[in-house]
């Protein structure tokens, strides 16, 4: 169904009307990641932090049961070590991914370097791997609802002082990144969008995530960064009224 828009404009005699905007359905779905999504990192063997790390969110591992290096890294949720709620996140992930995997890919941008692009909602995907140099420019052309999904077939690897950046009022919930194997974000990298990575997940010295970070069979790896989980805000309705 399409999303709707209401803008209200001034008729003579007929008071205001509301002239309403359709934002066309899309191909591509946010995948409802359940009892994961209160998770910033979810490990499958251990999750391992090095150095000042702030995490706003859950951590937890499963089926593992290894959490290591908080303190020094600073935690603002609930650490989950093999217990029933990072049980059930895991198979959440589980779910998540595999809807991310099955969508239909719209654009192969597989030996394209991510970096200087600008990309509206849609599914992208790579044979193999995807490298980001530079910025990644996601435009939502003023629809909160727009979705970026990207099907990666093995690494996603970004570059030290990479970034990605959501413009045009979309949110950094809607985008999702489902890699075959690992995700590295490089030094200094400011990163958006959930992670669901088959395998590891690693962030080097600096890297910021604002997103999910969610590794099915292997380890997340952290290095004095700052990782937010990614929380939807509430959509505003508008309504139409009768002017006297």
């Amino acid at each position: 169904m399409s999303k709707m828009a209401c803008r209200y404009i001034r008729i003579p005699v007929l008071g205001m009307l509301c002239a309403v905007a359709a934002f066309p359905a899309a191909a591509q779905v946010a995948p409802p990641l359940g009892q994961a999504g209160s998770f910033a990192v979810l490990g499958g063997t251990t999750v391992t932090n090095t150095g000042a790390t702030i995490v706003t969110g859950d951590v937890g591992v499963s089926p593992g049961t290894a959490i290591t290096g908080f303190p020094p890294g600073t935690l603002t949720g609930t650490m989950h070590s093999n217990d029933a709620v990072a049980q059930g996140a895991q198979s959440d992930l589980a779910t998540a991914y595999n809807a991310l995997a099955s969508q239909a890919c719209n654009t192969d941008l597989t030996g394209t370097d991510l970096g200087g692009l600008t990309l509206t909602s849609a599914v992208y995907c790579f044979s193999s791997t995807a490298q980001l140099t530079g910025t990644l420019t996601l435009d939502a052309q003023g629809n909160p609802n727009a979705v970026f999904v990207f099907q990666i077939g093995s690494a996603l690897t970004t570059a030290s002082a990479a970034n990605v950046l959501v413009i045009n009022g979309g949110s950094d919930c809607n985008v999702f990144w489902q890699a075959g194997s690992s995700a590295t974000l490089g030094t200094g990298s400011g990163f958006v969008g959930n992670i669901l990575a088959l395998a590891s997940i690693t962030l080097t010295t600096s890297a910021t995530s604002h997103g999910s970070l969610l590794a099915r069979n292997g380890a997340v790896t952290m290095d004095t960064n700052q990782i937010g989980v990614c929380t939807p805000t509430t959509p505003v309705t508008l309504q139409s009224f009768d002017v006297d």
